[in-house]
């Protein structure tokens, strides 16, 4: 069965290691950029994401690239705990949570599709169409050196928000819809607060500030920090990804927020370099595939980021589609067997993220207690804040007992 995957990005590198672990192996990845640079900033890798990574072989070569997570804590605007809980294999999962560069990642991923498949990525390839058949597609791209048509059997878009063959099926789309929120992401290097390997979030629904730390502490005791800054009604909303911008007015829009465990407004000044992006996503799809071809990741699914959850579905996308495609009867069936696993999931999971996902309980300190609290649980009681975290894990397909207990994906050979 030959397999087309467009794009190489995060989702669809992993697509490629998937399949190939099934025993899928006469594929090619096409990537519109002319190299792979490996950009963007911090991602975090849920423990069901590094689960497959693990089952794939490839999660000693990630795990190399950053640091496990031990907690997660939520505060208000007036730097009050809200609520923390333990993460990865400290909160009873068999699979550690992983806080990573989103470059390395794709970098390393890239060499492991080199090392495990051969010279099959395809750069400077931009699709421009594909065309559908009973028993085949056929992917139509642009290059320098002018069109080129490849057939498959089966064609894979892993072609991201802006994707060209999700937008082929679905013309009158548009834009993806903005938030109202604007995101600045950038890395500092700075000395650890808290136990120096906690993810915080801090703030409410109308301005939140999170933060991780993406390496170990180095001999001068400082350490690389990846943050996020967001704010309602700033910016434009125009999609212009990786798009660098003047510190200043962020720290300035976050200069009250200096506590005695976290100086937010020195560490945005600190960061070498800040990337602004409206806070967008994508609307739940009827169908993802259309006769031989189907979307994976965020040409699928594109999501907000509440949860840190678009990087692990991608990698429950690639690991589910090759073990459908390895041992349905025909390539239809293992295309439909994937899109009634992953789609209603993915779906309900979108609506989790629009409603806050877990985030959700700075929303409800800062609507009942706007000028903080003496106690939270004055605020929000013990059972609706474990309930809030664990109703976003089960949407998720995260929950520990579920996830430790589920069927492996991959495929015995």
């Amino acid at each position: 069965m030959k397999i087309v995957i467009i794009g190489a990005g995060i989702g669809g590198l992993l697509t490629a290691l998937s399949l190939h672990d099934a025993g899928l192996t006469d594929i090619e990845v096409y990537e519109r950029s002319a190299e792979i640079r490996g950009l963007g900033v911090g991602i975090n890798l849920l423990p069901h994401a590094v689960r497959e990574l693990t089952e794939l072989g490839v999660v000693d070569d990630i795990a190399a690239l950053g640091v496990e997570p031990s907690a997660l804590a939520y505060f208000n605007r007036h730097g009050q705990s809200i609520w923390e809980e333990p993460r990865g294999l400290a909160a009873g999962y068999a699979w550690p949570q992983l806080s990573v560069h989103r470059g390395r990642l794709q970098l390393t991923l890239r060499d492991l599709v080199e090392r495990r498949i051969g010279d099959v990525i395809r750069t400077g390839h931009r699709v421009v169409s594909v065309e559908d058949r009973a028993d085949s597609s056929t992917a139509h791209f642009e290059t320098a050196r002018g069109p080129v048509s490849v057939d498959a059997d089966v064609v894979i878009a892993a072609d991201g928000i802006h994707s060209a063959v999700r937008a082929e099926r679905y013309p009158d789309e548009g834009a993806p819809p903005w938030s109202g929120l604007t995101l600045w992401r950038g890395v500092a290097t700075a000395e650890p607060f808290l136990d120096g390997r906690t993810m915080v979030m801090v703030g409410d629904g109308e301005q939140k500030f999170v933060a991780y730390p993406l390496g170990p502490v180095g001999p001068d005791g400082r350490m690389p920090i990846n943050f996020i800054a967001e704010r309602r009604g700033a910016g434009s909303g125009e999609v212009d990804w990786n798009h660098p911008i003047d510190p200043q007015p962020i720290v300035d829009l976050f200069r009250e927020w200096s506590f005695d465990w976290i100086d937010i407004p020195a560490l945005i000044a600190s960061a070498d370099e800040i990337l602004e992006y409206p806070m967008v996503d994508r609307d739940a799809l009827p169908g993802w595939t259309f006769g031989r071809t189907t979307l994976v990741g965020d040409a699928a699914h594109a999501m907000y980021p509440n949860g840190s959850n678009g990087g692990s579905q991608a990698t429950l996308d690639a690991r589910t589609l090759a073990f459908h495609l390895a041992t349905a009867a025909s390539p239809e069936a293992g295309l439909r067997a994937y899109e009634a696993d992953r789609r209603p999931a993915t779906a309900a999971l979108l609506e989790q993220t629009r409603q806050a996902g877990p985030e959700k309980v700075m929303v409800l300190a800062a609507e009942r207690a706007p000028e903080g609290f003496a106690h939270i649980h004055d605020v929000i009681g013990p059972d609706e804040l474990e309930e809030v975290a664990t109703a976003y894990k089960r949407a998720a397909g995260f929950h520990p007992t579920s996830l430790n207990d589920r069927a492996s994906l991959s495929v015995v050979r």
